[in-house]
C-alpha cells in the first residue's frame, strides 16, 4: 500500500485536480505511511501534525485503501461535517474507489417522531405562542424529512426549548415499545452504520459507545478495525465526563414534564400527580435559590448548611412520584409510564449513592446552572479504566492534533489515556514561521494577578492594534479580564476600531461580523483559543493576556493534584503545566492557518521570561523570532503593509 500512498499524496496525485489547495508535502506523507503501518500491523499511533501538515488527508487516504472498516472521531460538529460532506466524498471519487460513508451523531440531534407527537398535544394548551408555532414549524418539516436530522432546520434557535421536547435521551426513549419505533430515525441512522465502510462520529458518541459495551447492552458503532481519532486533544476531557456519575435536575424536570404528557395522553392526570410534580419542583427551586447565583462549579464541602437536607428532602418527593407509578393498576401502566417509573427510580438510585459515595475514591462537587444544579461524582484518575476499554476493542487506534505533545515529549497525553507502549510521530508544520510571523514578548508588564495587569496590558497593546489596522484577537483566560477589557477600551475615545465582544452575540456570528469587517478587533475567552479558522489578511494579530493554567479554585482540579501528589508526583510539573503549554499552542494557533497568512503573536505574561519554567512553553511553540521591543513589532507591520 506504500506506494499507492506515495502516488496520491505525491505530484500526479488525482487530488492535485480534485482538492483546491492540495500540494504534495512531505510532512504529509510522513504522516501517512505510519498511519498506513499502524492500520496494517494493527498497532496504536499519536501523531501531532503541526498546522498545514494536511493531516486529514494523511489519515483518510490510508482508511480508505486499506479497505479496512474505519470509524472516525472529531472533536467537534464542524468538522465532522467537513470530513463527511466535503472530504471524503472528494478523496473516494480521487481514489476510484466507492465506500459506503455514514455520519453517525448522538441521539439529541435525531427527531423523536413520538416526543414530537406529544409535543404537539401538550403544546397547544401548556407553551407560550413562539414555542407552539415553532413545534407547527417542526411538524411540517417533519413530514417531508428523510433523515430526522434537526441540523437540516435553519429556522429555529439553535436554543429553543422545543428541541428538548422533540428529541429523545437514554431516559425517556421508549425504545422497541415506542408507537413510532419502525420509523425512527436514530434506529435508521444507527442500522445503516452498522453497513458502512466509514463512520463518522464525534468524541462523546464514540465514548458513549465503548461505555455501552463495557456494560453489556449491545454497540452503537460497527465492529472497526481502525478507529482514528481526530482533534484528539479534546479526547481525554469527553471520556473523564463518562465515568462521572452524576445526578442533574434538568434530567429530573424533564422527566416530570415527559410523566405529565403521558398521564394527560392515557388519561390518567389528576390532583394527586399535579401536587406531586408541583412539590418536585417547588423543593429545587427552594435549592436553587439558596445557592449562588452565579453558575460555576462548587465543592461538596462549600455548600452552604441547607444543601444536604435540601437533596434528602428531594428524595422524598421523587419517592412520592415514585409511589403514584406503583399504585397505578397493570392496565394503566402502559410502556411510557412504565419508563417514566424507570425513570424516577434510576434518578433516586443516583442521588442516594451520591450521597453515600466514598470521597477517598474521587470527587463530590456541584455543579450550578441558571434553573437548577447538578450533583457529581468524579474518580480522580480515569487513566486504567479508559485504556482497559480501548484495548478491550481489539483495532487500530490512531490518535492526532495539531497539539499533543509537551516540548516533543508525548508523555502527559499517554498518560491521561493510560497508554504505555505506543509509537509516536510528531509532524513540524510546513509554514515559514521565521517569515510569516514575530513574536513579541513585551517587558516591564506587572505581575498577572495585578489590580492594574489588564490595563497596562492595553496600555501596552494599542500602538500594534494601530499599526496592525486592527483585525486582532485579543484572547483572555478569564471572563472577568474580559469584561474589564471591553470596559477599559470602549471608554476610551481614542480607540476607534470595532470591537466585538464574546458573549454579547453567538460565537459563529461574531466570527461572521469579524470576517466583513475592515478592521475588528474581537475579544474573547477559552471557546476562541481553537476551533477558530481566520485565514489571509482578516488576522494578523493575536495577543493573549496570560498563561493559561487551569483555574486554581477548579474542585476537580484540586482533587487531581491532591491525587498526583499522594503518588509521589509533582502536581505542577505533571499536570498543570503541560495542561496550560497545549493550551497556549491552541491559543498561539489561531494565527497561521495557511502558506500565505502572516502576523504578530503577543505573549504578555512576564512569566515567560521570568520563571524557570517559560523556557518549556516557548520551546513547544513554532520556531517564530523573537522581540522584547515593540519597535520591532511596528516594524514587521511595516515591512508587510508594503507588500
Amino acid at each position: 500500500m506504500d506506494q499507492d500512498i506515495d502516488y496520491y499524496l505525491g505530484p500526479d496525485s488525482p487530488l492535485c485536480d480534485s482538492l483546491h489547495g492540495f500540494a504534495p508535502r512531505d510532512g504529509q506523507l510522513d504522516m501517512a505511511q505510519a498511519v498506513t503501518t499502524a492500520l496494517e500491523s494493527g498497532a496504536d499511533l499519536v501523531v501531532e501534525a503541526g498546522t498545514g501538515t494536511g493531516k486529514t488527508m494523511a489519515y483518510l487516504i490510508p482508511a480508505l485503501l486499506s479497505g479496512q472498516r474505519v470509524v472516525i472521531s472529531t472533536g467537534t460538529k464542524t468538522l465532522q461535517d467537513q470530513l463527511y460532506h466535503r472530504d471524503l466524498p472528494t478523496v473516494s471519487a480521487a481514489l476510484g474507489r466507492p465506500v459506503k460513508v455514514r455520519q453517525l451523531k448522538g441521539r439529541s440531534n435525531y427527531l423523536c417522531k413520538h416526543r414530537l407527537e406529544l409535543a404537539l398535544q401538550d403544546g397547544a394548551s401548556t407553551e407560550s405562542g413562539v414555542v407552539s408555532g415553532q413545534l407547527r414549524k417542526l411538524d411540517v418539516w417533519a413530514r417531508r424529512t428523510r433523515s430526522g436530522d434537526i441540523g437540516e432546520v435553519k429556522n429555529l434557535p439553535e436554543d429553543s426549548p422545543v428541541w428538548r421536547m422533540v428529541t429523545s435521551t437514554v431516559d425517556n426513549c421508549l425504545g422497541s415499545d415506542c408507537p413510532d419505533y419502525e420509523e425512527c430515525h436514530l434506529l435508521s441512522a444507527r442500522q445503516s452504520a452498522l453497513g458502512a465502510d466509514i463512520v463518522v462520529v464525534n468524541h462523546h458518541l464514540l465514548m458513549a459507545d465503548l461505555v455501552l459495551k463495557e456494560e453489556g447492552f449491545g454497540e452503537l458503532l460497527p465492529g472497526c478495525e481502525a478507529a482514528i481519532v481526530d482533534e484528539a486533544h479534546k479526547f481525554p476531557d469527553v471520556a473523564q465526563s463518562f465515568f462521572n456519575q452524576s445526578f442533574n435536575t434538568g434530567r429530573l424536570t424533564d422527566l416530570l414534564s415527559d410523566l405529565k404528557a403521558e398521564a394527560v395522553a392515557a388519561l390518567l392526570f389528576d390532583r394527586r400527580l399535579d401536587a406531586t410534580l408541583d412539590d418536585v419542583n417547588n423543593v429545587i427551586k427552594d435549592i436553587r435559590i439558596k445557592l449562588p447565583a452565579r453558575e460555576n462549579n462548587l465543592a461538596w464541602d462549600e455548600l452552604p448548611e441547607h444543601f444536604l437536607p435540601g437533596l434528602h428532602n428531594l428524595l422524598e418527593v421523587i419517592q412520592l412520584v415514585i409511589d403514584w407509578l406503583e399504585d397505578l393498576s397493570e392496565d394503566d401502566l402502559l410502556p411510557p409510564l412504565l419508563r417514566c417509573l424507570e425513570r424516577a427510580r434510576s434518578s433516586y438510585d443516583t442521588l442516594e449513592k451520591l450521597l453515600g459515595a466514598d470521597a477517598s475514591k474521587g470527587l463530590r462537587w456541584v455543579g450550578l446552572t441558571r434553573m437548577g444544579f447538578t450533583c457529581n461524582f468524579t474518580p480522580v484518575d480515569i487513566a486504567e479504566s479508559l485504556s482497559k476499554l480501548l484495548k478491550e476493542q481489539n483495532c487500530s487506534w490512531v490518535f492526532t492534533s495539531a497539539t499533543l505533545a509537551v516540548d516533543q515529549d508525548f508523555s502527559h497525553f499517554l498518560n491521561r489515556l493510560g497508554m504505555k507502549a505506543c509509537a509516536t510521530q510528531q509532524i513540524p508544520s510546513p509554514f515559514d514561521y521565521q517569515q510569516q510571523t514575530l513574536l513579541y514578548l513585551p517587558p516591564q508588564l506587572p505581575a498577572p494577578n495585578s489590580p492594574g495587569y489588564t490595563a497596562a496590558l492595553l496600555e501596552t497593546i494599542k500602538p500594534l492594534i494601530a499599526a496592525s489596522k486592527g483585525r486582532a484577537f485579543l484572547l483572555f483566560t478569564s471572563h472577568r479580564a474580559l469584561r474589564d477589557a471591553a470596559s477599559i477600551l470602549e471608554r476610551d475615545p481614542l480607540f476607534d476600531f470595532p470591537l466585538l465582544v464574546q458573549g454579547r452575540v453567538p460565537r459563529t456570528r461574531l466570527l461572521e461580523q469579524f470576517a466583513a469587517m475592515e478592521n475588528p478587533v474581537l475579544l474573547g475567552t477559552s471557546s476562541f483559543w481553537e476551533g477558530v479558522d481566520m485565514r489571509g489578511d482578516n488576522l494578523v494579530l493575536v495577543v493573549i493576556d496570560k498563561l493559561p493554567f487551569a483555574s486554581p479554585g477548579d474542585p476537580m482540579l484540586q482533587v487531581r493534584l491532591e491525587a498526583i501528589s499522594a503518588s509521589g508526583g509533582n502536581p505542577f510539573r505533571d499536570y498543570q503545566l503541560p495542561q496550560a503549554v497545549l493550551s497556549l499552542k491552541q491559543g498561539v494557533g489561531r494565527l497561521i492557518r495557511d502558506a500565505d497568512d502572516w502576523g504578530v503573536v503577543v505573549l504578555c505574561d512576564p512569566r515567560l521570561v521570568g520563571s524557570n519554567y517559560g523556557k518549556l512553553f516557548l520551546s513547544s511553540l513554532p520556531d517564530m523570532p523573537q522581540t522584547r521591543e515593540v519597535k520591532g513589532a511596528l516594524a514587521f507591520f511595516a515591512a508587510h503593509s508594503e507588500h
